[in-house]
Parts: structure tokens; C-alpha cells; sequence
């Protein structure tokens, strides 16, 4: 990826930067069932994307807190999904919005605990201005 040229078609890694790589591969990790070895991808994404880029860092929020849910982890994708809307908040983005419906459907069987019920009407709020 260091290497790569930055003409269109002459590396098939040229559009990649290391959080975009770490990102899809936790991503793949998830799909593959290694939601350990996910999670650690996507932590480093958010290491590489920084505070300056939130759309990136919204979005690699989201699939994290998935990750956290589907480990069983309730508190941590609470956790995460609390960061990712504040980091949303503001974000114009299919991509976003998208994690924000589907974090909704997701928290939806946990509807009688309290910190769900305020992330799920912080969510709603946000997805109302969009």
C-alpha cells in the first residue's frame, strides 16, 4: 500500500489507506466469525483515523459496537454506540445513517433497559435531522 502509485489502475491497493485496510479486514474478521481478531482491526482503525476525520470514525463506531454486541459485550457496544453518535452528530451520510437504523434494530431486543432506551432515542433524535 506504501508503495502503491496514485494513477488510477496501476495498483490494485492505490485507494487504500491503513484505516480503510484495517477497517474492511475487521470487518471480514466479523463475517468470518473472529470477533476478537475484528475488534482488534477495528480498534486500530479508529487509532488511525484519528478525531479529524469523523465520517470514517463514525462509521468504523458502528461496526464495532455490532462487534461488541454480537460478543455478548451489552455494556461495550452501549459504550461504543454512544461514541459513534456523538461523532455522527452532524455527519451527512447514507453510510452513517444506515449504522444508525441498523444499531436500532439491533438494540430493539433490549428495549426494557434503561441505557438502551436513551442511545435508542439519542439515535431516533439523529436520524430525525438527517
Amino acid at each position: 500500500m506504501e508503495r502503491a502509485t496514485a494513477a488510477p489502475g496501476e495498483s490494485w491497493a492505490s485507494h487504500f489507506s491503513a484505516g480503510r485496510w484495517a477497517h474492511h479486514s475487521g470487518m471480514i474478521l466479523a463475517r468470518l466469525g473472529d470477533l476478537g481478531g475484528s475488534r482488534e482491526h477495528l480498534q486500530h482503525a479508529l487509532d488511525v483515523h484519528g478525531l479529524d476525520r469523523r465520517r470514517s470514525r463514525a462509521i468504523v463506531l458502528g461496526d464495532l459496537g455490532d462487534v461488541h454486541l454480537r460478543q455478548g459485550d451489552l455494556d461495550g457496544a452501549l459504550t461504543t454506540w454512544s461514541e459513534f453518535i456523538t461523532c455522527a452528530d452532524g455527519v451527512q451520510s447514507v453510510k452513517v445513517t444506515d449504522a444508525l437504523t441498523d444499531m436500532r434494530v439491533r438494540l430493539s431486543r433490549y428495549g426494557k433497559n434503561s441505557a438502551v432506551a436513551e442511545l435508542d432515542g439519542k439515535a431516533a433524535a439523529l436520524l430525525g435531522r438527517a
